[in-house]
């Protein structure tokens, strides 16, 4: 089977296809800065592109694999910043509302048999009128779909993170696939089982022999503050009243930022500044800093040969936007089964 990424930055959902044993014939994103990342570590050509300015038939003549419709699953994982419960803006000013139907767009002319897509839940909120459109698009065009929000730490991510995801097919009744951990299945796996064999550093430093295992630096404050901070899930409201910063004086809320990762629970759920203190719970259980790019790239299921390219803020993105590798390995081989299948009945 082939596939193809929409929207794919530094090559999350790729690498997890490719696990799974599907041939991904070509990333596509708007971001630069994402292309040495993806196609250093995938081999798959990166095209960087506008979905605005693209054109099916054009891609169809790039890469005549995509007339094979009955062996094409076509993948979009649209910027989801609109859709958020943490962005007040109404979405439908915003041109990224757009970028769902676009990529229905492209699916409309290249007709591929299975469609996936993942956002974030908001968008069965806040972007419903976006999302029936795109779904009355599954419809008119004869496929069958199933989508649900599901939590990556029920399918082995060490990571609490709540995602919309949609499976749809022209040749098969889809299913979202059946979560494999949490209570009386597997255990989740943690923090401690994705990091604590990477070896320690202060902060602002960077282990050379280990790709992207660098902390950002913290200010002489920000150290005394996480100097204060209880190992294994301490926060600030353990620190003493000097350290207070004066927003949060006579306020309670928000209670995880500048805390650290419990040890024994899965990560909370990363974003594209989880490389800073002041961004969440992202500080390390028991170091003084916050965890280092190659550390979030594991609590995303990226391998440790997966390395990274661009400045720290840049990686920060590419990681913390990323779909982990391993869900994306997961849903890739539910999809990849269940066509194979067809061809056995």
């Amino acid at each position: 089977m082939n596939a193809v990424d929409f929207f794919c930055g530094g090559g999350g959902m790729s690498k997890g296809l490719l696990n799974a044993g599907i041939d991904v014939l070509f990333g596509l994103d708007s971001n630069p800065y994402c292309q040495t990342t993806y196609e250093n570590n995938n081999n798959i050509p990166y095209l960087n592109r506008d979905i605005l300015d693209v054109d099916a038939h054009d891609l169809i003549t790039e890469f005549p694999a995509l007339l094979d419709d009955d062996e094409l699953l076509m993948v979009g994982c649209a910027p989801c910043q609109p859709f958020s419960v943490l962005n007040p803006r109404n979405p439908n000013e915003h041109i990224a509302v757009n970028l769902l139907n676009e990529f229905g767009r492209l699916a409309e002319v290249i007709h591929p048999a299975h469609i996936m897509v993942e956002n974030v839940p908001g968008i069965g909120g806040r972007g419903i009128e976006i999302l029936n459109q795109f779904l009355d698009m599954l419809q008119r065009e004869g496929y069958q779909y199933d989508s649900r929000v599901i939590n990556a730490k029920n399918y082995g991510v060490p990571q609490n993170r709540r995602r919309f995801i949609l499976i749809a097919s022209r040749l098969f009744e889809p299913h979202i696939p059946p979560e494999t951990h949490g209570e009386g299945l597997l255990p989740y796996v943690t923090v401690f089982d994705a990091i604590h064999g990477l070896p320690p550093l202060e902060a602002g430093e960077e282990v050379e022999e280990i790709p992207n295992h660098r902390a950002a630096g913290l200010s002489e404050i920000n150290l005394q503050r996480m100097q204060n901070t209880p190992y294994d899930g301490g926060g600030r409201l353990d620190w003493p009243e000097r350290l207070w910063l004066k927003c949060h004086e006579n306020f309670k809320g928000h209670s995880d930022v500048y805390g650290r990762m419990y040890w024994n629970r899965v990560a909370p759920t990363l974003t594209a500044k989880c490389f800073s203190i002041s961004n969440g719970r992202f500080g390390h259980p028991e170091q003084n800093r916050a965890i280092s790019l190659r550390e979030a790239a594991a609590l995303q299921t990226f391998p440790d040969d997966y390395v990274f390219e661009g400045s720290l803020q840049e990686i920060g993105k590419q990681i913390g936007n990323a779909v982990p590798v391993h869900l994306a390995n997961v849903l890739g081989t539910y999809i990849l089964n269940e066509h194979n299948n067809l061809n056995l009945e």
